[in-house]
């Protein structure tokens, strides 16, 4: 009878997925929430309920009319995806050099690198946009893309060289055995050892860089080069003009990620799990 009952006995993962799903409930709130305001009239859309009917796509009509949304979703896309080539560029170059070639220096470099980390973005912000002004990059793609690649190489080394550490090194023996270069041993040896670093690092970055709002308020001011980010400003203010539109931009701004994570949370999730039994 008493083993019966064991066996009966809900076991401590059932626990965990319930507690999962409690966590989950509560942290989609938010984002519900946002969908349901946009999707709300003007006159419910201070109601605090979490559902309204009816619903109505006028904010997305009105947001779509008042905005060039191609051309700000471009100008995002550009400076993302430059942004994120430069850093895994840069980062697996340096990690490179660092764990397998063992340069000099490299180490007194690195650790400068991770000091980096520890300066708040708001506290550079006005001289960052005083140095680009003097370079004539205010309201450029490259304004963006170089301060956003200088930003995030430093993290993108601490994942990446973590992996080439755990690399075996035999591979790199063989490979100068046969004659490999090393730019030839880079390409075909380690980087295929550190693929799932390089899809975190670039998954990562490109949500970092499509989301950032405080460098591209400071750097576009013109509507030519304006990213996404920026446009919820104009529905936004002392007294909330436009709840229902900005609302709406933001559903806009989000769906991208939603996609992009739907089509690679399987190489997201590899990237993580290499990295949790590495060594």
């Amino acid at each position: 009878m008493t083993a019966q009952l064991r066996l009966r006995r809900p076991s401590f993962g059932f626990y965990a997925k319930i507690i999962l799903l409690v966590s989950l409930a509560l942290w989609m709130i938010p984002e519900v929430y946002m969908v349901s305001v946009s999707l709300r009239p003007a006159d419910k859309s201070f109601d605090p309920s979490l559902f309204v009917l009816p619903i109505t796509f006028d904010n997305f009509t009105t947001v779509i009319h008042d905005n060039p949304l191609l051309k700000f979703f471009w100008n995002s896309l550009v400076i993302t995806i430059g942004t994120v080539l430069m850093v895994l560029a840069a980062a697996s170059t340096f990690a490179y050099a660092a764990s397998i070639l063992r340069l000099n220096k490299t180490t007194l470099i690195y650790t400068i690198l991770l000091t980096t980390l520890m300066v708040p973005v708001a506290s550079i912000v006005l001289p960052l946009g005083i140095m680009l002004h003097s370079f004539g990059w205010i309201n450029s793609y490259q304004g963006l893309i170089l301060p956003y690649a200088a930003l995030g190489i430093p993290y993108a080394i601490v994942i990446i060289k973590a992996f080439m550490d755990d690399s075996p090194r035999d591979l790199f023996d063989a490979a100068m055995i046969d004659g490999c270069t090393t730019l030839q041993m880079f390409l075909h040896v380690a980087l295929p050892l550190v693929k799932p670093a390089l899809i975190f690092v670039g998954i990562w970055q490109f949500i970092v860089t499509w989301n950032e709002f405080f460098l591209a308020l400071v750097v576009l001011t013109d509507s030519e080069h304006k990213t996404v980010t920026l446009i919820p400003m104009q529905y936004s203010g002392m007294y909330m003009a436009n709840p229902g539109a900005l609302f709406a931009i933001l559903v806009i701004i989000a769906l991208p990620l939603v996609l992009l994570y739907i089509l690679v949370q399987r190489y997201f999730i590899a990237g993580l799990l290499s990295g949790a039994v590495k060594g």
